[in-house]
């Protein structure tokens, strides 16, 4: 069989690549991501940008964090975040180049 001589991942890496590309899997935190890759932003900046609640940015931020994607820091009572996974730029620019996404900035 084929199979014998190609790479494959584990069955177990796999479901963990699974479950964060489910959790990057939404407009809000993709736009998050995008953002995040380019600096760190709290909760609000992040928010406004995706024309929601902070509640709801907040709740998106910590399922990317659970996830290993995301750090914070808090300062006082605001909440930064930033990126700690450095394959997010390659999984983002992989996304905007088959959208047609550019960035801005």
């Amino acid at each position: 069989m084929a199979t014998a001589r190609i790479k494959l991942t584990s069955i177990e890496s796999l479901e963990l690549a699974s479950e964060c590309l489910r959790v990057l899997a939404h407009p809000h935190r993709l736009r998050m991501i995008q953002m995040l890759l380019q600096g760190t932003f709290s909760v609000g900046d992040l928010a406004t940008a995706c024309s929601i609640p902070s509640q709801m940015a907040s709740e998106h931020l910590r399922l990317m964090q659970r996830c290993g994607l995301l750090s914070s820091d808090r300062d006082g009572r605001c909440v930064f975040y930033r990126v700690t996974d450095p394959q997010l730029n390659e999984i983002l620019a992989c996304i905007e180049k088959r959208f047609g996404v550019k960035r801005t900035g």
